[in-house]
């Protein structure tokens, strides 16, 4: 019984070229996953450049101005029962 098993590794053929971009490729996207739910969960500081910019003053241009309620043009008046 001894003699019949056969212990010797399997033959794996060796990857082909698409299958080594394939696992590569799942590789890089799992990690770029990882650093974006990273990036959303992790609060990043404001660098220097960011809050001095808060304090120049704004041009015309810049600063948006309110626009006015329009008027409502569907409301009838309403009409008089007695």
């Amino acid at each position: 019984m001894a003699a019949e098993l056969d212990f010797s590794p399997p033959e794996i053929p060796e990857p082909t070229f698409m299958e080594n971009v394939l696992r590569y490729g799942l590789f890089f996207g799992a990690i770029f996953q990882l650093i974006c739910v990273l990036a959303i969960i992790l609060p990043v500081s404001k660098s220097h450049k960011t809050d001095s910019d808060s304090f120049e003053p704004k041009n015309s241009e810049t600063v948006k101005k309110p626009k006015a309620a329009a008027p409502q043009i569907s409301k009838k008046p309403k009409k008089e029962t007695k």
